[in-house]
């Protein structure tokens, strides 16, 4: 995989860092894209540029501001010269309660969880038709069988998977196109959304009894970019086989 550019959104922390940590560690070079966290976007391109000299690059946009998103693809081909992966990793995450939900809620949950993945899709589709690349994007276990409280973010995850399904026929066959539906694979930021005994409640209805780890979501990105050539239109659960008894 050296000398390859992936492009992966939401990439300073969480699970986002993961996924660069581990595309990196096979060689990738990366355009972490950021919105404020900028502190842990510039530590942990300088870690891994101390391991690889020049082989991640910052970019700092807004999502939401769709008119912005051509220049991330624009910026990774002024940097490196080439795109072969899109990992949209970037979500807004929060309860909408029937009776509550308001324009603001469904302009930040539909544009974070699907507006900006299908815009930034197409800006990046001409460049990854020439080099064979493919797209990864995160959906979400709970498409199927919603949260509660949670209708706009469900609605936005389940227009992903629409979306990961509608690329994978328009841009194939020189782009791959799939997604990974996290479980319980890392807490919410906020403890308000799932309280200590919910969380209990959670671990315990997981056949595998634990909670995932945000690598287990990279190593899955990354098969699914460098190891799957036959795999287009897929969604892969991670979640410790959670979906089974959902």
């Amino acid at each position: 995989m050296q000398g390859k550019v992936a492009l992966v959104t939401g990439g300073a922390k969480r699970v986002g860092a993961s996924i660069v940590r581990r595309l990196h560690g096979a060689g990738w070079n990366i355009m972490l894209h950021y919105r404020s966290s900028s502190t842990e976007a510039r530590a942990l391109a300088a870690a891994l540029n101390l391991q690889r000299s020049g082989s991640v690059a910052l970019a700092q946009a807004d999502l939401l501001n769709i008119a912005g998103l051509p220049t991330l693809v624009q910026q990774t081909l002024q940097q490196f010269g080439r795109l072969d992966a899109l990992v949209n990793n970037a979500s807004s995450f929060f309860p909408t309660r029937v009776g509550d939900i308001n324009e603001d809620n469904w302009a930040d949950l539909i544009g974070s969880n699907v507006k900006a993945p299908l815009f930034l899709a197409q800006a990046a589709a001409p460049e990854l038709k020439k080099t064979h690349g493919c797209i990864v994007s995160i959906a979400d276990i709970h498409i199927e069988r919603p949260m509660r409280d949670h209708v706009v973010y469900t609605i936005g995850k389940a227009g992903l998977a629409a979306m990961t399904r509608a690329l994978a026929r328009d841009l194939a066959p020189e782009v791959r196109v799939n997604a990974v539906a996290p479980g319980a694979n890392v807490w919410p930021d906020a403890d308000s959304v799932f309280d200590e005994l919910h969380r209990q409640r959670i671990v315990g209805s997981i056949p595998l009894k634990r909670v995932g780890e945000p690598d287990d979501l990279a190593r899955t990105i990354q098969f699914l970019i460098e190891d799957a050539p036959y795999i287009t239109g897929q969604i892969i659960n991670v979640d410790g086989g959670r979906s089974v008894y959902l």
